[in-house]
């Protein structure tokens, strides 16, 4: 079984990441209790405006970022099956990664209006060590994506993309082959 060694850069990161987790945690919607959808801005039964001038359910901007978060979750998902089919060696070590993302994408898309665009396809590499290297990298991508898209927003949809980033920093790290994080 291969040793997993916490490096350098996997600890900066995670402690970047994890206090402002925990602070999104504390985040309180500033809707009534099951008022529905995360995010929501207006436009419930008690409005008063006709439907020519309802504002949208959910904040455009919301929607911005769980739908790109959604289409890379999905590249992700496709690039997560794509390997374990050319190397089945790896299936077992990307299938947890693969539930994750299984997961976030049911929780993103179950805000209204969001869905994954089609994301462009990342070949996969010819060797599983390669192979590895670019799913690490493009986790990476994305939870950097996601922590800087949860900076900006607060409430359900922030909780949700700061869970997602810290979890896709964690499978970078476990993901990176022990070589390449002797390097970091």
């Amino acid at each position: 079984m291969l040793e997993r060694r916490l490096t350098r850069r996997a600890a900066v990161v995670t402690a970047v990441l994890v206090p402002g987790a925990v602070a999104l945690t504390g985040c309180k919607d500033h809707a009534a209790a099951g008022a529905g959808t995360p995010g929501a801005v207006n436009g419930g039964p008690s409005s008063s405006k006709g439907p020519a001038e309802e504002t949208p359910t959910v904040d455009p901007a919301v929607v911005a970022a769980l739908t790109l978060a959604a289409t890379q979750v999905t590249q992700l998902s496709q690039l997560y099956a794509n390997m374990s089919r050319k190397f089945p060696a790896l299936r077992a070590q990307l299938a947890a990664g693969a539930k994750y993302h299984v997961s976030h994408l049911a929780k993103l898309k179950a805000t209204e209006g969001v869905a994954a665009k089609a994301a462009k396809a990342v070949v996969v590499p010819t060797s599983s060590v390669a192979a590895l290297t670019t799913l690490a990298k493009q986790e990476a991508i994305a939870a950097a994506t996601n922590a800087a898209a949860a900076a900006k927003l607060s409430g359900a949809p922030a909780r949700l993309l700061a869970e997602i980033a810290a979890a896709q920093t964690q499978l970078s790290s476990t993901l990176t082959p022990p070589n390449k994080k002797d390097r970091s």
